[in-house]
């Protein structure tokens, strides 16, 4: 794959452009926002100019809504040998482009799991996709050569695919990524008016829980809009939880030991159903579950600490699989947290040569 024009520069547009000019490719770049496509290119993911003639590929890094009308004219204009989108909803959009007549033998749909809270040009970088899922969605007659450019399009990103179909995609991401995003928002929404006091004492579980919500919200209405039936239908059960969580939590203030003790069963359940939820969470693609702990390491807050300790897990041979810090605010101390694997936890540890905690995760 020589040559690839990317429509729409904004993180994802952008990264892919970035990565396929790593390896060679040219790329052009364009955007009904100029500035983002110039932005792009002066950060050396591409030319901000129209190709000479056809590419080998387009990616249409586009809205959901803009998918099907930005194929059929860029197929109307011989813009490409093969096309392919990021698109975080597929149904809509495959509707949508059999009802234009656009050609579904060049044409793979793509969507890339990788993302920030942060968007535009700015936002992006080559490696976003390393090790990431990168769900394919053919269209039931999908040509053999769209099949192998957009194999060769997410291996040259690093990405990891995975086959699907519509809306076995749309109920996956609802489940995965749409819901969440709501939910975080719900829960950030709860801080908005609240006491700077109260706002003061958050640390990381907090940032954690609300920290997709601080995504950009008209990018996020667009997605939503197209999978709002998959994405409701998922609230619903949440719901549910919810209100069970609620008569529990109220059970609690019951003077009835008999009410309490309920209570205490159905909150504990719920927990245990979470704890069983997040076990299946892969760290990594195609390592068992369980696999990983967690050291965590207790550091100063002064320039230097945190390359002092990455230092020393490189000196330990350990490879570190993720990493989070938790800042506390007008503290000296701050807290990392390393997950590693299990048989490195140990002497990662004695490595360090300072207290640390191991949590299984």
């Amino acid at each position: 794959m020589r040559t690839v024009a990317v429509i729409g520069a904004g993180l994802i547009g952008t990264s892919i452009a970035q990565s396929l000019s790593a390896g060679g490719a040219t790329v052009y770049l364009t955007d009904r926002e100029p500035m983002a496509a110039l932005t792009a290119a002066a950060l050396g993911a591409g030319l901000a100019t129209q190709p000479p003639g056809p590419v080998d590929l387009a990616v249409l890094a586009v809205p959901p809504a803009d998918i099907a009308p930005t194929l059929k004219d860029a197929q109307l204009r011989g813009l490409a040998r093969a096309y392919t989108d990021v698109g975080s909803v597929k149904a809509q959009a495959f509707q949508a482009i059999e009802r234009l007549g656009c050609d579904t033998r060049t044409y793979l749909g793509g969507h890339p799991m990788a993302g920030g809270e942060r968007s535009g040009p700015l936002a992006a970088r080559p490696d976003l996709f390393e090790g990431r899922v990168w769900a394919l969605v053919p269209t039931t007659d999908t040509s053999q050569n769209t099949w192998d450019t957009v194999r060769a399009l997410v291996d040259l990103c690093g990405g990891v695919p995975l086959v699907m179909d519509p809306d076995g995609h749309d109920r996956a991401v609802a489940l995965v990524s749409h819901a969440p995003h709501l939910v975080a928002s719900l829960m950030a929404a709860r801080l908005e008016h609240a006491a700077d006091r109260e706002v003061s004492m958050a640390g990381q579980g907090l940032r954690d829980v609300t920290r997709i919500a601080a995504g950009d919200p008209a990018l996020w209405l667009d997605i939503l809009s197209a999978n709002a039936g998959t994405v409701a239908d998922i609230l619903d059960d949440l719901a549910d939880d919810l209100d069970r969580t609620i008569l529990a939590l109220r059970g609690l203030t019951d003077s009835n030991k008999a009410a309490d003790a309920e209570a205490a069963e159905a909150l504990t359940a719920l927990l245990t159903r979470g704890c069983a939820g997040h076990s299946r969470i892969p760290h990594k693609r195609d390592a068992p579950q369980g696999s990983y702990v967690t050291v965590s390491v207790l550091i100063g807050d002064q320039p230097g600490e945190l390359a002092r300790v990455f230092t020393d897990v490189g000196a330990a041979g350990v490879n570190i699989e993720d990493v989070f810090i938790d800042h506390a605010p007008g503290q000296v101390t701050g807290l990392v947290e390393l997950l590693v694997t299990a048989d490195a936890a140990p002497r990662l540890t004695r490595a360090l040569r300072m207290p640390s905690t191991i949590l299984t995760r």
